[in-house]
């Protein structure tokens, strides 16, 4: 399929809008922006694990999971009014733009992200020009290479005729969890906007706690192997440390304590909050350890409650998340997933511009 330019985008003014999930992941940019009528029109993702769960989860599209973006033409991707992309972090190498210097050449900041995962984003923003953007990173974006990373990215969204605007935002007020991360969120410059990331809405009450995600284990849930066993959908004992990982942690925890860093696991009950699921939850579970009342030992977080963790889930669901992989690569997706009720909460706030852009752009150009 070859995709137009974005002028194209204008033309499907009150057919809902239609946007593109880079770098997706299993989805969680996406869940927000379907949440608000969009249509995901192209996705890639290159890890074949992820494709799968994704595909599992979206399983009414009606195109491929793409995957290595920079294998992909930005003329063979649709058109679309919105760019979503969880993108890595790398840092610019300034080399190529010294020499362009050296030979007299123009360069900018765009040119200063080849070489680059976010390069790709660069070339089909300048090709498509969609009308806006929401990225996502970790919140060392900011401070990479001592803040020159983020410096390109900035002014290569400038460049490329975009306002942007960016905020650090913290799961913790959806779901039991601290979890930072930077958003990105850009329009067209000629389309103005009044957008801030402050206009997101934080949910009322209090705060979610851990109970809310963890299995009972009294029978009120339904039995889901390998998670749950026995008539009153207990833990599976597979989940509880070995004695000898649970006395090296302990051991780990005391060094570190001794020498004066922060180090260590996270022992939680139902009343706390989780510190950050990361990718690496598959090796040891440390930094989410779920503190057992009959046991001695502690047990890591079932995929299904990471699944609740980063709001792809809620207990009771009719449509729970499905899980399609392993446990090893489970923990790796939802570590390195972006929390779904925020990225619902950042589309909800993005809606009404979007959709003004969209409806509202030809006849501001008409005006003119």
């Amino acid at each position: 399929m070859s995709g137009d330019s974005g002028e194209h985008g204008e033309m499907m003014a009150g057919q809902g809008f239609r946007f593109i999930d880079l770098f997706a992941g299993i989805g969680g940019l996406r869940v927000g922006f379907e949440r608000i009528g969009g249509t995901c029109v192209f996705t890639s993702e290159w890890n074949k694990f992820s494709q799968a769960t994704y595909k599992a989860n979206f399983e009414d599209d009606t195109h491929e999971v793409n995957g290595d973006i920079t294998a992909i033409h930005e003329a063979d991707i649709p058109a679309h009014d919105v760019l979503l992309a969880g993108f890595p972090c790398q840092p610019f190498s300034i080399a190529g733009v010294s020499k362009k210097n050296s030979l007299g050449r123009p360069h900018g900041f765009a040119d200063e992200t080849q070489g680059t995962l976010f390069y790709d984003v660069v070339r089909i923003l300048r090709h498509h020009k969609p009308k806006a953007f929401l990225l996502e990173n970790v919140k060392n974006l900011l401070s990479h290479d001592k803040g020159n990373t983020f410096r390109v990215i900035t002014h290569a969204l400038n460049e490329l005729g975009y306002v942007i605007d960016h905020k650090v935002i913290d799961a913790r007020h959806w779901v039991p969890q601290h979890r930072e991360r930077i958003f990105i969120v850009g329009f067209r410059e000629d389309c103005p906007t009044d957008f801030s990331l402050d206009d997101v809405v934080l949910p009322e009450g209090p705060n979610p706690r851990l109970e809310s995600i963890l299995h009972p284990g009294d029978g009120s849930e339904v039995v889901e192997e390998p998670y749950t066993v026995g008539p009153t959908a207990e833990v599976s004992p597979k989940y509880t440390l070995t004695p000898k990982l649970w006395e090296y942690l302990q051991k780990y925890a005391a060094k570190h304590k001794a020498a004066g860093n922060g180090f260590g696991f996270g022992l939680c009950g139902p009343e706390n909050v989780a510190r950050t699921l990361s990718a690496r939850y598959y090796k040891d579970g440390s930094e989410i350890l779920i503190a057992q009342p009959d046991k001695d030992i502690p047990r890591r977080l079932t995929p299904r409650e990471c699944a609740r963790l980063m709001g792809f889930d809620q207990p009771g669901s009719n449509k729970p998340w499905k899980i399609v992989v392993s446990d090893t690569q489970a923990y790796r997706q939802f570590g390195n997933a972006v929390a779904a009720p925020v990225a619902v909460a950042i589309a909800e706030a993005m809606a009404p511009w979007i959709n003004n852009v969209v409806a509202l752009h030809p006849k501001r150009k008409l005006r003119g």
